[in-house]
This record gives structure tokens, sequence and C-alpha cells, in this order.
């Protein structure tokens, strides 16, 4: 089915020459095309997920505190999920090509308010997500100070300090960016495989066991709250098409970045988390995750690995957690690019940095927005240097928390919003299969979304009624809300700027080419 718009639409709006500088009415409304090839995506993708952080952090979590043995056997579970998420989700990729990726979805999808919605809700997620790791960066850093130069170091200091690095990093060219990502990604990959080679060659006190991909490990009142910690874990995935404009073929490159990540994330997740259970042995998994916490990984590789590849470790730890920073950085600052070009936030923020190409205004707010996060943790704590009760630590748990939720909701909706957009456009048995696949993935996820809500005070440790329970959960349904609004709002008063959501660039080359039509002589 034609709508009259099909090329402008499927080509992204910005046509091939032009390095995917748009200059109309002389501002620079598009991203610099052709800066991205596979490999360069993968690594910005698959750095959001920090796996270091994720194998020293979120597992002891999931094994201690919610004492579900059977973590691998989630990681193998929900990679399944996202595949099917996947399927439809690369597919919308191939028509729409858009810095604002999860909201232009979906008000491709589910129409301009909706994307508006969408466009505040991933603003505050992804946003959330990054301070949140700003807090547990510093809080490492503040304890390596103390453990290897026996300095006090409050950890706001560092994390201010990275505030201002990753700024300005987000002003730099994107090619930087992946390079940096991509060799923090692959030496921490690399030592995380190191581990599991060596709890695979030197097993714990009950051998060489595959108990945690037994089914009946899944069981116990933390599997809901397990399912929102290790759907965590493969965040980053869904990012590729934020980049869709700067690839050289985003109608490939994307849908394969995504697959690969996917598939990559639950294959080292899995076997990692696997590995862990061999060391430790699966019977003593939970006591030893909840007793040691993140130290756990790091007293396993002492035994089998010695002390020099664990002090090494605990680097890895820091850097991976910053290359996440960054991954984090430039997606939040491609959203707020897109949202400024199609009118939802002020204009400047649809401008890029003219030396080179990066979404700079957006940058520029994300780092405003993490500095006063972190400024506001810092004058509540009050406590001695390193003490595991700082706010910090409620940093990185309420807000990588929210971040999560956030992300959750923003996939289940993208996912009907994928079999919205195909159904309209006469969609038939060539579709077909992807939008079951679609629609099993939005059940699933919105599943996944109720089990976190409902388990909210075992995510952040705040127990049975406390007002945190809902306050938490309430900042992504005010973003919403708040969206929602103001999309109505848009609708009545600002007719063209509602119709323009979700179209990027290639809204602006509609009106171009009208304005020279209209021109043109007679």
């Amino acid at each position: 089915m034609s709508t009259g718009r099909t090329d402008t639409r499927e080509t992204g709006g910005t046509p091939r020459g032009t390095g995917g500088i748009n200059t109309y009415k002389g501002e620079e409304r598009a991203l610099r095309a052709d800066r991205l090839g596979t490999p360069g995506l993968l690594l910005s993708v698959l750095a959001a997920s920090a796996p270091l952080m994720v194998v020293a952090g979120v597992m002891p979590t999931v094994f201690g505190v919610m004492g579900i043995v059977g973590q691998p056997l989630l990681y193998v579970i929900l990679g399944l999920v996202l595949m099917l998420f996947s399927v439809g989700y690369a597919e919308m990729s191939r028509h729409v090509h858009n810095a604002g990726a999860f909201y232009a979805y979906i008000a491709r999808g589910l129409g301009p308010t909706a994307g508006a919605g969408a466009s505040l809700v991933a603003l505050v997620a992804y946003s959330a997500m990054q301070v949140g790791i700003y807090g547990i960066l510093g809080f490492e850093i503040s304890g390596l100070f103390a453990t290897y130069l026996d300095i006090e170091l409050r950890w706001w200091i560092p994390a201010l300090v990275a505030v201002g690095v990753v700024g300005v990093l987000g002003w730099l060219k994107i090619d930087l960016n992946a390079k940096v990502l991509g060799v923090l990604l692959v030496i921490e990959c690399a030592l995380v495989v190191i581990f599991d080679i060596a709890a695979v060659g030197k097993p714990g006190p009950e051998g060489l066991s595959l108990h945690a991909f037994n089914p009946d490990t899944l069981t116990g009142a933390g599997l809901g709250t397990a399912l929102c910690f290790c759907i965590a874990a493969f965040v980053g995935f869904e990012q590729a098409p934020v980049y869709a404009e700067e690839t050289s073929r985003p109608q490939i490159v994307v849908s394969r970045v995504m697959f690969l990540a996917v598939g990559y994330a639950a294959l080292f997740l899995a076997i990692s988390s696997w590995a862990l259970t061999v060391a430790a042995g699966p019977g003593f998994i939970a006591d030893t995750s909840l007793k040691e916490g993140p130290g756990m990984l790091f007293g396993l590789t002492e035994d089998r690995l010695g002390t020099t590849f664990t002090d090494v470790l605990h680097v890895l730890f820091v850097t991976g957690m910053f290359a996440a920073l960054l991954s984090f950085h430039n997606v939040v600052a491609r959203y707020a690019f897109a949202m400024g070009r199609e009118g939802l936030l002020p204009a400047a923020f649809g401008r890029t940095n003219k030396a080179s190409g990066a979404p700079a205004t957006g940058s520029v707010l994300q780092s405003a927005v993490s500095a006063v996060v972190v400024l506001a943790f810092a004058l509540t704590d009050d406590g001695p240097v390193g003490d595991p009760t700082a706010p910090v630590l409620h940093l990185f748990t309420w807000m990588g928390n929210v971040g999560a939720l956030g992300v959750i909701v923003l996939m289940a909706a993208a996912s009907f919003a994928v079999i919205a957009f195909f159904v309209r456009r006469g969609a038939g048995r060539a579709q077909a299969a992807r939008l079951v696949c679609s629609g099993l993935a939005g059940l699933a996820l919105l599943a996944i979304a109720v089990f976190t809500v409902r388990d909210f005070d075992v995510l952040v440790g705040s127990g049975p009624g406390s007002v945190l329970n809902w306050l938490l959960p309430g900042v992504i349904v005010l973003a919403l809300v708040a969206g929602l609004v103001y999309g109505a709002v848009l609708r009545s008063t600002k007719p063209q700027v509602h119709a323009r959501i979700g179209l990027g660039n290639e809204a602006f080359q509609l009106e171009k080419a009208a304005e020279d039509t209209a021109s043109a002589p007679r």
C-alpha cells in the first residue's frame, strides 16, 4: 500500500551525497551519515550493558537477594523474548530512520500523541540509568583510592569529574567515542571470559554442575524482580536505531547489530552466570552472593587467577562503567536532538555541532542534569568515606531501576506500535510472522513490567509500605502522562508540529520540496 510518501519515509529522508547534513533554512537538522559501520555500532550499543558491572553487581544481587539459582536459564529465556522483540523492531528500522528510535516508532505506529509520551519516557529513563551509573562509578573509584593509595576521596568528586569528561567526549565525533567504547569493552569481556574458563577448570565444592540450567531453580518470591534485573542487563541493543542516521547502510546495519547484540549478550551472560555457580557451587551461590555482593567475583578470581589479575579486574570494573556512561550519554543526546528537531524541545536541541556533527546541545543538557543530580545526592552524604549505606548507593539503585522500568515499558509499547504500523500499511502474509513475534514479545514485556512495579520494594530495598514503592515508578508514569498531555496540547495548538512527531529529518525534506514546488515558475 502506497502512502504517496514511501520513498522519503523509507530512506530516512536524508538524500545521498549530502553527507547527512541538512542545512534547510540555515540549520543543521541531520546527524552526519556514513560515520558508523557494523563493528562501531555494535561496540557502541554493547558498551551500554557494561558486562563486568552486570557480572560483578547484578548477578550477585539476583543470586543472593532474590535467591534465584537458575539465573543462567533466565538469560536464555529473556534472550529469546528479546529476539522476538527484535524481529519486528528490526523490520521497523528499515522503514524509519530517526535518532528518536523508540518514540519515533511509537509515533509512527500508535500516533504522534503517543510518540510525545514515549519521548519523555525515553529521555527520563535513559537519563536515570546514566546518572545512576555515575554514583556507583564514583563509589568504586573512591574505593580504589582508599585501597591502593590510602587516600580518602568522597565519591562525588570522581563522579563529577566523570560528568565533565563524558560531556567533553559528547562534543566530539562519534568515531572517537566508538573507539573508546570498543577498546574498553573488548578488554573487559576478555577478562570475564578468562574467569569463566578458570572457573570451569577449577570448579567449586560441587564440581562441574549444570544445576543452574534446571527449570526447578526458577522458583521463589524474587522471580519477578529477577526478571527486571536480568532484562536490564541487556539494555543497549535497542539503542541501535538511535544511530540509524549515522550509519552507512541503515536498512542492513541496524537490524544486523540488534540481533548480534542480543545473541552475544544472552550467550555471554548465561555462560558467565553459570561460571559463577560452578566456582562457588550451586548450593552455596545464594548465601555467598548475599554475604559478599560484588566482592564475590573478585574473591573467586583471586583464588584462581591471582592478585594481579584481580587488581586489573577492579580497574576494568571502573572503565566498563565509564564505557556505559559514554554510551548512555550519546543516546540521551540524540533523543534530545530528535525532540528538538521535531519541536518537542526548543529548536536549539535540534542542531548539531558544526565541527563534529554531534548533537551538542543535547550533550550539554545531559551533562547539566547529571551534575545537578550528583550534587543533590552529595549534599545528603555526611557519613564516613566508603560507607556502604551512603546516598551514592541509593542513587545507583533508585535511578537504575527507574530507568529499567521505563525501557521495559518503551519496548512493550514499541512492539504493539510495530503491529499497528504494518497493519495500517496493508501488511500481508509476508509480515504475518513478524507481527506475531512482536505481539508475543509485547505481552511478555508487559508482564515483566507488571512484576517490576509489584515488587519495586524488593528492587530498591525500601520494604513494604514505603512511599518509594509508588514514588519511584511514578516518575515513569508522570513522564508518560506529561508527554501525552503535551502531545494533546500540540495537536490542538500547533497541528503542524504535532504532525511532525516521529518523522525526523524527512519532515523538513518534505517542507523543502513543497516550498520548491510552490516557488517554481509556472
